[in-house]
């Protein structure tokens, strides 16, 4: 499912997916800011800091995701301990603790907090000549399954 860059519309879709679908994880993947051939495992998402103007041009009330909620939320998912047990050939994975603080970060803070730390945040690169969409797709997989081996739903 595709997601605007639109902080309220957003917020809307991930307590959708939470409230409708509930998935035993939700995996979102944003462009990462960088132009490096790199994908970016990110641990957790923040709630406050949100002063970038969405495409709508406004930003989120109190320039947080919600306005009781923690300061940080850790996912569930030890990003850590996947990238330190994963690797893509021919591109160069890193570990993050933060996403950013636009819809990115936003979004995830969004589904870690209706999701109780069920979700994970991927920045992948730009589509190039070198990172193309079925070499990038062949290396999400490859996360999204260690992923689910490390929440034990290998078997799904």
């Amino acid at each position: 499912m595709q997601l605007p860059v639109v902080y309220q519309k957003a917020k809307e879709q991930v307590i959708k997916i939470w409230t409708t679908l509930q998935p035993l994880l939700a995996v979102h993947v944003g462009l990462a800011p960088s132009t490096r051939a790199l994908i970016i495992l990110e641990q957790c998402g923040k709630n406050k800091g949100y002063h970038e103007k969405d495409a709508c041009g406004l930003h989120p009330e109190g320039a947080c995701c919600l306005l009781d909620g923690p300061g940080k939320i850790e996912s569930a998912i030890n990003m850590k301990t996947l990238w330190k047990n994963i690797s893509v050939e021919g591109i160069e994975i890193i570990f993050s603790r933060d996403a950013g603080r636009y819809l990115c970060d936003y979004t995830y803070y969004t589904s870690l907090y209706y999701g109780n730390g069920r979700a994970a945040f991927i920045h992948v690169p730009p589509l190039s000549e070198s990172v193309t969409s079925d070499f990038l797709g062949k290396a999400l997989q490859t996360i999204i399954l260690a992923m689910l081996e490390q929440c034990g739903m290998d078997h799904v």
